[in-house]
């Protein structure tokens, strides 16, 4: 049996936080994390290869739930190669994981992205793919943001039940608007078959949100973005999110989606556990211009991609790696930053016990990073997909 041993290493496992340390990989799994002490006490066969980190930080891979596009791949293409395209670019950013996302559009063209991701699935050379990630089309006309609101429907389960079938059960998340009508027979709909519903895009009162809650839908989608806002006589969505501790949420730490005096607020109000760093970037992010979501766009000074026809806010362009420097920079603790990151995001979509950890029996999902948080190398199930470490080759 191989074994590859990352020694040397400041090993943050998602649980703690260890010095002089090594991290063990098997077979694709964690099998141990150990000190240096004890690892000098191990007997090593010949197969095991050793490579000395030097100090770099292991952590968890991240873990990027919410993601339309990278590097001139996208959803949108409904093409399984642009999904395999943005598994192999994503790797370099450190993800190891991630939900591909649709946005609401022609129906035709939806099922195709739909299809897309599930013949993806299993042929991955980079990031692997965790399922989908439906933003709408049972959202809310009237926080569309830049999204299409003619292809924004009404609650259909049947539709639903369409989707779940094309996507051959891998729907892992989807965003809603708790206030559509009939939005709590497809919650608890949704519920039964595994798929977390998250509030966004939505108009919802602070009243329609505690219904939502009731009902499942406890995490929402890009915090404090196409959302009702607080206000002193109805809290809104916004409200709801900050009040009740237990409601889990997505940022966007890009410094123009999010203030980052606000990020600090939501730290001291919420759990840093219940809060989920994701990209929502387009697919031409790490370009300067491209198409997302039908228009064209193109980088703006800000570092956000801005419709080239207006000026209007097209989406994002981070990247996970950036947005943990990000909250970093903010004054958030670097543990907490990683937990956004890798451990939050994969025990909200309930696959904790093999993501978002460096704990014997977990994947071997890591990424290396240096002093100043750039990536140095990212593996998958216990496979090297990029490196910058001379003897850490690419496999």
């Amino acid at each position: 049996m191989s074994q590859l041993i990352l020694s040397n290493a400041r090993v943050f496992t998602g649980v703690t936080e260890l010095e002089e340390s090594a991290v063990v990989v098997e077979e694709g799994k964690i099998t141990e994390v150990c000190s240096r002490r004890r690892l000098e006490q191990k007997e090593l066969s010949r197969e095991t290869r050793c490579i000395d980190l030097e100090g770099a930080l292991v952590a968890p891979g991240f873990v990027d739930t919410h993601i339309h596009g990278f590097g001139g791949f996208g959803v949108e293409d409904c093409d399984p190669q642009a999904i395999l395209g943005m598994s192999r670019a994503l790797v370099r950013t450190g993800v190891t994981s991630f939900c591909p996302t649709l946005y609401p559009q022609e129906e035709s063209r939806f099922f195709g992205g739909i299809h897309a991701v599930v013949d993806a699935l299993g042929k991955e050379e980079g990031a692997e793919i965790l399922g989908l990630h439906l933003e709408g089309p049972f959202i809310s006309p009237e926080k569309a943001g830049v999204q299409r609101p003619e292809y924004m429907r009404a609650v259909d389960i049947p539709l639903m039940e369409r989707f779940i079938e094309a996507a051959r059960g891998h729907i892992v998340n989807m965003t809603v608007a708790p206030e559509l009508k009939n939005m709590r027979n497809l919650a608890l709909f949704c519920a039964r078959q595994g798929i977390v519903l998250q509030a966004g895009h939505s108009n919802a009162t602070y009243d329609n949100m505690v219904e939502g809650m009731e009902s499942g839908i406890i995490h929402a989608t890009h915090f404090f973005n196409a959302m009702r806002p607080l206000h002193h006589r109805d809290p809104g969505v916004v409200g709801a999110i900050l009040i009740h501790p237990d409601i889990s949420c997505e940022i966007i730490a890009d410094g123009y989606h999010l203030h980052p005096a606000i990020i600090k607020l939501l730290v001291q109000e919420k759990p840093s556990s219940r809060i989920v760093l994701v990209t929502d970037a387009l697919t031409p992010t790490g370009q300067t211009r491209g198409i997302a979501n039908g228009e064209e766009v193109e980088l703006s000074p800000e570092g956000v991609f801005k419709r080239s026809s207006d000026g209007v806010i097209a989406g994002s362009a981070l990247t996970m790696d950036r947005g943990v420097r990000n909250l970093v920079s903010y004054g958030i603790p670097l543990a907490e930053a990683l937990h956004m990151a890798s451990t939050n995001p994969a025990e909200i979509m309930g696959l904790g016990k093999r993501k978002g950890t460096l704990l014997p029996g977990s994947d071997a999902d890591l990424v290396v990073l240096d002093a100043d948080l750039s990536v140095k190398a990212t593996l998958v199930k216990g496979r090297c997909r990029y490196s910058r470490i001379p003897l850490l080759e690419v496999s």
